[in-house]
Formats: C-alpha cells, structure tokens, sequence
C-alpha cells in the first residue's frame, strides 16, 4: 500500500463533473470552494496498492494471468492487453471520511454537498494518476497502457468482488464491495493496465468504441469523460 498526499484539488477537472467545463467560480461560489476543498483535504486519506502478474494467455476474448485466479473477459481488454507481457491490477481511494464529509453537507447545504462530490471525484482520479506516475518511474524503459476499469466496455463488472480480494484491498486500503455490489468507500477506483517491452499501437479509445455513448452524460453535454 503507498499513501500519497494531495495538497491541491483540480478545480477545472472538479467543475468539468460538475457539467460546468471552463467555469471560474468568483463570489459566495469561490468562498464555498475554497471551504469545501479545505475541509476535502483536511478528512482525506489518498492512497492505492496494487500486484503485477505475468499474462499466460491472450486469445483475444479473454486474459489469463500467471498466478493469478482472475480471468479478465472480453474483447475490450483483451484488445487493451495484446502485445502486453504482464498486467496491473490496482485500486485507489481517497478514504471513508470524504463519504462522510458529503454526507454531512447533503444533510446541511446542498450546495456545498456538490462541490465536494466533484471535488473528492477529482481527488480519487489525482491518486489515480499518481500510481500512474509511480508506475513509468518504477518501469522506464517499458510501455504502459492506459488504466481500464471493471464495468468499461465489456469488462465485466462482476469481478469487482474477486479483484478486490486479489489485491487484499480492505485490509491495505479499506476499499470493499457494499451489500449493491458497489465500491465503498464510493471515491475509490479498480483498475487494469498493461507493460509491454515495445511501443504499443495507439488502441481505439474514446465515444466511438464506448458502449456506453448512447446514454452517456457528458456527450449530452457536449463533452467527454477521460476514456
């Protein structure tokens, strides 16, 4: 398990979940901000652990790994995986206390409850990209994919359950699944990469690939996620 610490939240990254892409708070807005990204800070724990197995089999529609009971199904990550000689299972969080801390601001102003949800949304994506670094720094002569989590493409969600205890996720990070089958802490990420010795071909990414693009929220808004 490693522990990062986040000084700062993205606000342009906090106020894009917020449909709000490109807006500069000033006034009451700003002030509320400003407090919520204080107290955000103040109650989080960021931190991530993760495991690297050796894949053994890539037949295009499933992975195995060396070692490893998971069996990683579909044509998306399998796609995501090829050419790659081992993969990354890994999960962050940024802690319960932010849950709590959101509860209390829906409990007393709403307001201030949906600046913290974006702005603890932004802070799990800040740790995520931090075990992104860790990961170029502790390879740096190999290829890295991108992170793919369960439930994209066709990634099964339903390995949530085994994923988890694969990496010892509650005892290292306090990240378990709740009785809906939802991760909780609820800012918390499961992830997948790939580390490959040779130069990747750029893989399809973004709306035209996602099977979620015909529902997806922020293409209704004229914007994108980060897939």
């Amino acid at each position: 398990m490693d522990r990062i610490t986040i000084k700062s939240i993205d606000r342009s990254e906090a106020f894009r979940y917020m449909a709000a892409e490109g807006y500069s708070p000033e006034g009451i807005i700003a002030e509320l901000a400003d407090e919520c990204e204080r107290e955000l800070i103040r109650v989080i724990s960021p931190k991530y652990t993760y495991r690297v197995f050796g894949i053994s089999d890539n037949d295009g529609s499933r992975v195995r790994l060396s070692g490893c009971p998971l069996i990683l199904e579909g044509k998306d990550i399998s796609a995501l995986l090829s050419g790659c000689h081992s993969a990354v299972l890994m999960c962050a969080t940024v802690g319960a206390a932010a849950d709590g801390l959101i509860r209390r601001y829906q409990a007393e102003d709403m307001t201030k409850a949906v600046i913290t949800d974006s702005f603890a949304s932004t802070a799990a994506e800040q740790v995520c990209a931090a075990f992104d670094d860790m990961l170029r720094e502790k390879y740096p002569d190999k290829f890295i994919t991108w992170r793919f989590s369960p439930g994209y493409g066709d990634l099964p969600i339903s390995i949530q359950k085994d994923f988890l205890n694969i990496l010892n996720a509650m005892r290292l990070t306090g990240i378990c699944l709740n009785s809906a089958g939802m991760l909780t802490p609820v800012k918390s990420v499961t992830a997948v990469c790939g580390i490959s010795d040779i130069s990747l071909p750029k893989k399809q990414r973004g709306c035209a690939v996602c099977r979620m693009r015909e529902n997806c929220t922020y293409r209704k808004r004229g914007t994108r996620c980060e897939f």
